[in-house]
């Protein structure tokens, strides 16, 4: 390592048919060193990491120039094999287990130790048989490494994604030869504790001299693990920076290129009044694993936004999921005085509600089908929306004319960039999926609209945006939001009330500018004699 770097970019630019997407970005890594790298979507950081991995997608669009340097010496990474065959690994967003396999068999899928035999002896060694206890010793290993106690012989399907997440870093950390992780968007899918639990873990393996390149969205955990950050904006480096320098707000600006202060809401042409609910939920339960509801009582004023907050596992998400149907749930739920029949998500959104799911891309969106499919779906199986008049109801055709006109407005008005309506939703990036789930749940017209975790796994930039569009559609059109978050500082930028659930009930209501001592002692559970506060 003759300059004590254990990886260095130089220079790299890359460009997708006359487009430049990076433009000379140098970036370098010592071993034990954790190495931030944030930006907005589109700002380059996924090309980068394809460049580094060896991904086929840049060979086959010419390639890149400037240099990887590896311990010293400038390296041709032109597959994922030869960056592993250097030491590099990468744990994925996006799972990459296969679920009918043990745990110790994704950890050591393709890299299996075998034993001879008798058949083996004589016909040679393709005849060898796997050798499990040391496929197991070594899973052990692993996962002992990461202070996580998850059995090796269970099957990865059905397992918490934590448990998956884990498992990733696991199987990366297993080769023998692995000197720098990169870690894309690791904590996306997990749970506060999981991602406090993966964190550790980071700080854990960078002692132990790995180095570590961390690619998220969450600036907070930048600032709790990272030794040094740089930021990408429209595929250039504008910074780079020591952890012990950096402010969250300033890195935030860097990102986006503006300033980003609370916002000045518009006004409403009439506030929410406690003589008016919309919504009335009590003695409310939800079997939802992880999110239980037990018992409890919630009122929501016509035409507010209400956010609900909490601690991860005391039944924050399991609200929304339990109005709309989707886990099994009792009690009562009232929308302007009329029963809401429960565990029916059909006569949910056929009573005025629409929803906006916390897992966008297992339950909010169709990923194999076009952005325009998409936003109308569900106004159209439910609504009857976007089809021709028939004699019959079973044999009325899609008004194509009429979806693609609704689907290019909606387009239009929420800013999803894309190459057109018919392109895959999978296709694009996280803050462009999650405005086409919103752009779904707008075209239900719904009265009351509940979103859960709208700003998860997107960056500060398309936070911002999807948070000004709720506010939109609240002030122009009276929707009542009711918005679930893990982000207090964003309930607090747009809510009009937080309502914070403990174990399973809620233990206050708060106005956002309350003292974050208040939020503080009510989400520890400090806070439950506390009276609600208007």
């Amino acid at each position: 390592m003759r300059n004590g770097h254990v990886l260095e970019l130089k220079g790299i630019s890359k460009g997708f048919f006359g487009t430049t997407v990076l433009k000379g970005v140098s970036l370098d890594i010592r071993p034990g060193e954790i190495h931030a790298l944030v930006g907005e979507n589109g700002a380059g950081k996924s090309t980068l990491m394809n460049i580094l991995f060896g991904m086929q997608v840049i060979q086959d669009t010419g390639g890149f120039e400037g240099q990887v340097v590896v311990d010293g010496q400038a390296v041709t990474i032109d597959s994922p094999r030869r960056a592993m065959e250097l030491g590099i690994g990468m744990v994925h967003q996006e799972f990459m287990l296969i679920p009918g396999f043990t745990v110790s068999e994704n950890i050591k899928l393709n890299r299996e130790p075998t034993r001879g035999n008798l058949a083996s002896r004589i016909f040679g060694h393709r005849l060898e048989t796997l050798d499990e206890p040391l496929m197991q010793a070594d899973s052990r290993m692993a996962l002992g490494k990461l202070a996580l106690s998850i059995d090796e012989m269970a099957l990865v399907g059905g397992m918490p994604v934590g448990h998956m997440q884990f498992v990733e870093i696991a199987r990366e950390i297993d080769k023998k030869n692995v000197r720098l992780l990169v870690f894309d968007e690791p904590t996306a899918v997990l749970a506060e504790s999981e991602a406090s639990l993966l964190l550790d873990a980071m700080k854990r393996l960078s002692s132990e001299g790995i180095a570590i390149l961390f690619i998220t969205h969450r600036l907070d955990e930048v600032m709790e693990v990272a030794d040094n950050i740089t930021i990408l904006r429209d595929g250039e480096v504008v910074s780079r920076m020591p952890r012990s320098e950096a402010k969250l707000g300033r890195i935030a600006e860097l990102m986006v290129g503006r300033k980003i202060e609370r916002p000045v809401l518009p006004p409403r042409k009439s506030e929410p009044s406690d003589e008016d609910m919309v919504l009335r939920i009590e003695n409310f339960r939800v079997d939802m694993p992880g999110e239980r509801v037990r018992g409890l009582d919630l009122s929501v004023r016509r035409g507010e936004i209400l956010g609900i907050g909490g601690l991860a596992g005391h039944g924050k998400v399991g609200i929304a999921n339990g109005v709309i149907g989707l886990y099994p749930s009792t009690g009562r739920v009232a929308k302007d005085g009329s029963q809401i029949p429960l565990n029916d998500p059909k006569q949910a959104l056929l009573s005025g509600m629409a929803f906006v799911s916390e897992d966008r891309r297992g339950v909010g969106l169709l990923l194999d089908e076009s952005i325009e499919m998409n936003i109308i779906l569900t106004a159209m199986q439910v609504q009857g929306k976007f089809l021709r008049p028939g004699a019959l109801q079973s044999l009325r055709l899609e008004d194509r004319s009429a979806m693609r006109e609704h689907a290019l407005e909606v387009m239009r008005d929420l800013d999803i960039r894309c190459t057109g309506p018919t392109q895959l939703v999978r296709r694009l990036s996280g803050g462009n999926q999650q405005k086409v789930c919103l752009g779904r749940a707008f075209t239900m017209e719904p009265e009351v609209l509940w979103v859960s975790e709208p700003t998860r796994g997107i960056d500060v930039g398309a936070k911002q945006l999807v948070l000004d569009l709720l506010v939109k559609f609240n002030r122009e059109h009276g929707m009542t939001i009711v918005m679930t978050s893990s982000e207090l500082a964003e309930l607090r930028k747009i809510c009009d009330r937080i309502a914070i659930v403990y174990r399973g009930q809620i233990a206050g209501i708060l106005p956002p500018d309350a003292p974050d001592v208040d939020f503080g002692l009510i989400m520890a559970g400090k806070g439950a004699a506390l009276e609600e506060v208007s």
